[in-house]
């Protein structure tokens, strides 16, 4: 069978949309080849909504490209130029590691972005050398499909290979690429260049590509680039929200790292929360704790506005009623951010219809959280399942007293509490990709290549709302003295 006849098996359907936007926006070149590349895992489900065949994708022909030493048929290989914040500073990037092979588009009809991470040096790379290590491109297996088994948006992962080869950052790591599938890897920075480094007309190329992409239904608007905004404000206030509600810290929401499609994605210095606490900070280079579990909102609107302002040119002729334009629509951030997270922590209480006096008992409920030390994951589904003793908090005097006052709360509903913690079961994982868990499958697979810690995690974490008797053994947080946790940029 020909190399050609191999690759067409597989099922890759390309095209090259991006590409077709002014090259001041990317740079055409392919991955740099590697010497020994296994593959590690796959991804199958995932490959089989995107119209690929499982054994086609385990061939020697798809290794050479997940591992960069091919580029499929229809494929078109470029990395992606983009400028933003990283820690409210200013900097000029882009794709120093990745490359975008096309973008398939699936038996459903979606249009979705194959990009190689790891893949070698670009223009982009500056002094470093577009390499990736193989525990942080497993981190981003583990987590995204974590996310995507919550019904977050993110993007995800396709499949990881070890390279062969090692290279050194503060210690020696061995080499691994990671194929990850997006709506797109259009971010705000993306926005950013436009604005500082190119024309008008480029930046209403880009906008217009991406409101033909991901928001089709605004493009006959009356502004439709006032409507790109709304768009991008409303799908951002959703997914902080639904960050906030699962207590997931994403680490280092630079601009670069805040796709307009609404997706989760860079998971890099990210983690979820064991005992709440809102300071919460994973990321060993966030310091000053500017992204902080508590501070995801706040940065999230900080974000928002340096992409509106972006778009200034295009919105308004007029600068002062442009910017009053973006005022208005930044503060219906908050308001339906804030409108999705009540809605959200009803529902985590089993509370199915708003009334005065709820958001009191949330933030109570919160308070003593914080206070007491108490696991966020395990709070809420030891509230789930009728268990106030498993909270840890059952003998305190001001826990019972808010005890007392939720049940009430349930009783003045015209549905039954049974409804009450169906829906409560509905919106409270019973798991999470616990961080000691994530470490130790990890540690198991780099160290020791032994796989199967990782795909039993993998495993249990795919159905995080069966309360399985199969979950129990992976509920339970680290050891409290053990020392904080640092997760550290890599991915």
């Amino acid at each position: 069978m020909s190399d050609k006849k191999a690759k067409k098996d597989a099922g890759w359907n390309f095209d090259n949309s991006y590409s077709r936007l002014p090259h001041f926006f990317y740079t055409k070149m392919n991955p740099t080849p590697v010497s020994a590349p296994k593959l590690v895992i796959l991804n199958a489900p995932l490959g089989a909504t995107l119209g690929l065949d499982e054994g086609a994708l385990r061939s020697r022909d798809s290794l050479a490209i997940f591992a960069g030493n091919q580029v499929p048929d229809g494929g078109l290989s470029i990395a992606q130029a983009y400028a933003g914040h990283q820690f409210g500073q200013f900097n000029r990037l882009g794709d120093g590691r990745a490359h975008l092979l096309g973008e398939q588009l699936t038996p459903q009809g979606e249009r979705v972005d194959i990009q190689l991470k790891g893949s070698g040096k670009t223009p982009y790379s500056r002094y470093l050398d577009g390499r990736a290590g193989l525990g942080p491109m497993l981190r981003e297996y583990i987590i995204s499909e974590a996310m995507f088994a919550l019904g977050i948006p993110t993007t995800r992962s396709l499949a990881v290979v070890s390279t062969g080869e090692t290279f050194l950052r503060e210690t020696e790591q061995s080499g691994a690429i990671l194929t990850r599938v997006a709506a797109s890897h259009i971010r705000f920075a993306t926005f950013q260049y436009a604005s500082e480094f190119g024309t008008v007309d480029e930046l209403r190329a880009l906008a217009d590509y991406t409101l033909a992409r991901h928001f089709p239904e605004a493009m006959g608007a009356e502004n439709r680039y006032l409507a790109l905004l709304q768009e991008v404000i409303k799908r951002q206030a959703q997914l902080i929200a639904e960050w906030q509600l699962v207590g997931f810290v994403h680490g280092v929401m630079n601009t670069d790292n805040i796709a307009v499609s609404g997706e989760t994605i860079d998971y890099g210095p990210c983690a979820f929360l064991d005992v709440y606490d809102s300071g919460t900070v994973f990321s060993s280079r966030d310091t000053e704790g500017r992204y902080a579990y508590g501070k995801q909102p706040d940065i999230a609107a900080w974000n928002l506005s340096r992409f509106a302002e972006t778009l200034l040119p295009l919105l308004h002729e007029d600068a002062k009623q442009g910017a009053q334009v973006i005022a208005d629509a930044i503060a219906h951030f908050f308001e339906r951010y804030h409108t999705n997270w009540l809605t959200g922590m009803r529902f985590k209480l089993g509370i199915w219809k708003e009334e005065d006096g709820d958001e009191s008992l949330i933030q109570e409920l919160l308070h003593l959280m914080q206070t007491y030390r108490a696991d966020y994951t395990n709070t809420f589904r030891a509230l789930t399942l009728d268990k106030p003793e498993e909270t840890f908090m059952n003998d305190k005097s001001d826990f019972r007293q808010w005890y007392e006052r939720w049940q009430a709360r349930l009783s003045n509903q015209h549905e039954t509490k049974a409804d009450s913690h169906q829906l409560m079961r509905k919106h409270n994982p019973a798991i999470i990709p616990r961080n000691h868990r994530v470490e130790e499958a990890l540690t198991s697979a780099v160290i020791h290549e032994d796989y199967t810690v990782m795909e039993r995690l993998l495993e249990v974490i795919s159905n995080p709302f069966a309360y399985s008797p199969e979950q129990v053994d992976y509920i339970s947080p680290a050891d409290v003295t053990a020392c904080a946790y640092r997760t550290f940029c890599g991915t």
